[in-house]
């Protein structure tokens, strides 16, 4: 516990370096930006912190295509515009393929059984293996879901559903749409089970 007492002032500092330009956003190192990611995506690509989502083991063109969305403002999360703002085509590559190649691990959120079970019901009739594999762990576009935290897949989930979600996949809203509160965490449940 004693040795994360400097986060919050690294991430601040990289942070404001961040903001203060695109120049230096331009010229930081990749080890720098990895660094600047895992302070909230986690340092092994596997959040700890609610509703932020694990980037290990992402597909890699999901993970571009992501970067790219946020880079260009039409993806709009608090931070990330500006925190890819700046960067070139291959700077996105290279923080892809980092956190495409870790290992994605479970989160640590308590994982409901019951709700896991009633989730894999509903995932089979709303063919979410069609796009995202039987394994959830996604495809090309197509994020992982296997292993993401709970709190973010309902977040997502919730966010297509309701038509929230800038930059989003239309056909993820199309097959949420009347989806309850109660079903979406429940297919929450089982994906991150998986």
């Amino acid at each position: 516990m004693t040795r994360l007492w400097w986060r919050p002032l690294a991430l601040g500092l990289a942070a404001a370096a961040f903001f203060a330009g695109a120049p230096l956003a331009q010229t930081m190192p990749l080890a720098e930006r990895i660094k600047l990611c895992g302070a909230c995506h986690g340092e092994d690509g596997n959040s700890r912190t609610p509703n932020i989502p694990s980037l290990a083991g992402q597909p890699e063109f999901f993970l571009v295509n992501q970067l790219f969305l946020f880079r260009e403002g039409v993806r709009k999360v608090p931070g990330m515009s500006e925190l890819t703002a700046g960067l070139k085509d291959d700077d996105l590559v290279a923080l892809a393929k980092h956190f495409a190649a870790l290992e994605a691990k479970p989160s640590k959120e308590a994982i409901d059984p019951a709700s896991a079970k009633r989730g894999a019901a509903l995932a089979e009739p709303m063919r979410c293996a069609s796009c995202h594999l039987p394994s959830l762990t996604g495809q090309e576009q197509m994020p992982r879901l296997a292993k993401q935290r709970i709190d973010y897949l309902i977040h997502s989930m919730t966010q297509f559903r309701d038509d929230a979600r800038s930059g989003a996949d239309t056909q993820m809203s199309n097959v949420l749409i009347g989806v309850s509160d109660d079903d979406i965490a429940a297919l929450a449940h089982y994906a991150s089970s998986r």
